[in-house]
């Protein structure tokens, strides 16, 4: 039933550039979505031509990237709407696409965005996941179509292993491609200029998060650790960017723990990197993450990170040296942790320019986009070849790829430094 047969392939450098469609449901703003648009601004034009297709509606961020690159939506009408694999279908081949990248753990885009590319006999099928059980996972209908997959990306090792142990993905499927920023766009900035325009004291210590307004972020424990701190640093501020279903629960606890003048809530904004600027650490409370891109883009602005330990946040947090790492679902143990960084500026500064450091050389935005254009282009070659790409073959391009950006990075340094 899963048998793939293509015609004759021809190699990419025989060719034009590979078409990728990148499926999803709908690009509201959201870590996932974020990261998409960045993959698909800046992926290699010579090589690669990037498209994006949203089975609901483009949302808030689809309607901008509509004006970049070709987008394409209204094709899944409601859940049970089994016509949508036609229309895909029909899609993926009036596009002549070579590649399928569904966007997002188990749902429709997992299930038709698969389905309708082994239907339209692309070389490429992949799934990019972007959680770690919580609070969605892949379904058994979505894990019945991994034989038609070629491979299933994980965005932190820690996270890969979850996909093979608890999604259950086959193991020779499963790709690590490491979440990335912008590391020019985030990256510190004048503090208080920003305190200023938040009506922020000088003086002040200021912690912050930056995550939707969601259950499994838990902001209401957050705010009960806020009240221990505030309990040691009358003068501390919490600001919370971000909204959603969650923030009457929030306002209704920091009234109730009398904490209006110590809890900043911003909403959704777009001018985050300015925002993360007027915090002296970024904090996170959630009960479970893969690898968010906010926590990435807090070290790239130089702020040290409190998190919980769970998920693949041990990946991208050294612990005691680019922040600190605490005992999850606990209020005393987060505010603990948030008060040893606010009473000690130096102590943050530290980490946090060490934070900067790992992620300009590991997790930039420059390395997550090469990783997909390997990963695409290593799974067509294969399937030239009548062959698949293993894991071990992708991490060892990968590695040359990441030696070959870190020396071109600091030769950038060099030059501007002369």
């Amino acid at each position: 039933m899963f048998w793939r047969r293509f015609g004759d392939l021809v190699l990419p450098e025989d060719r034009g550039p590979l078409r990728v469609m990148f499926v999803h449901t709908e690009m509201v703003v959201g870590g996932a979505e974020t990261l998409l648009a960045e993959i698909l601004r800046k992926m290699d034009r010579n090589r690669f031509q990037p498209e994006l297709c949203c089975l609901k509606r483009l949302a808030e961020l689809g309607e901008v990237l509509a004006e970049e690159v070709p987008t394409f939506t209204g094709l899944l009408e409601h859940k049970y709407d089994v016509g949508v694999l036609r229309r895909l279908t029909r899609l993926l081949r009036q596009r002549r696409a070579d590649a399928v990248v569904t966007v997002g753990t188990g749902g429709d885009r997992m299930f038709w965005g698969r389905l309708a590319a082994w239907r339209a006999r692309l070389p490429v099928i992949l799934s990019a996941l972007h959680s770690t059980g919580y609070p969605v996972s892949v379904e058994r209908m979505n894990r019945m179509l991994a034989p038609i997959t070629d491979g299933f990306i994980g965005c932190a090792k820690s996270h890969s292993e979850f996909l093979v142990n608890g999604e259950k993905c086959p193991r020779k499927k499963v790709f690590t491609v490491w979440n990335g920023i912008d590391v020019e766009r985030f990256r510190p900035r004048d503090r208080a200029t920003m305190r200023a325009a938040l009506d922020i004291d000088a003086d002040a210590p200021v912690a912050g998060i930056v995550a939707a307004l969601r259950p499994e972020k838990q902001h209401v424990m957050l705010i009960d650790a806020m009240a221990r701190v505030v309990s040691k640093m009358p003068k501390a501020m919490l600001v919370i960017v971000g909204n959603g279903i969650e923030r009457e629960a929030i306002e209704a606890k920091v009234s109730e723990l009398g904490l209006s003048r110590n809890v900043r809530m911003l909403g959704t904004r777009h001018d985050v990197p300015e925002i993360l600027s007027a915090m002296d650490c970024k904090v996170l409370s959630s009960k479970m993450e893969a690898n968010p891109a906010s926590t990435l883009e807090a070290s790239a602005c130089g702020l040290p990170v409190v998190a919980p330990n769970v998920g693949s946040l041990p990946d991208t947090i050294v612990d005691g040296k680019t922040g600190l790492l605490c005992r999850p679902d606990d209020p005393i143990a987060l505010a603990d942790a948030m008060v040893q960084l606010l009473s000690s500026p130096q102590k943050a500064r530290e980490m946090g320019k060490a934070g900067r450091e790992l992620v300009c050389r590991r997790f930039s935005v420059e390395v997550m986009v090469r990783g997909y254009e390997v990963l695409i282009d290593g799974v067509y070659r294969a399937a030239c070849q009548g062959d698949r790409l293993t894991p071990e073959e992708y991490d060892r391009t990968m590695e040359s790829e990441l030696e070959r950006i870190a020396s071109r990075r600091a030769e950038a340094v060099r030059v501007a430094s002369r």
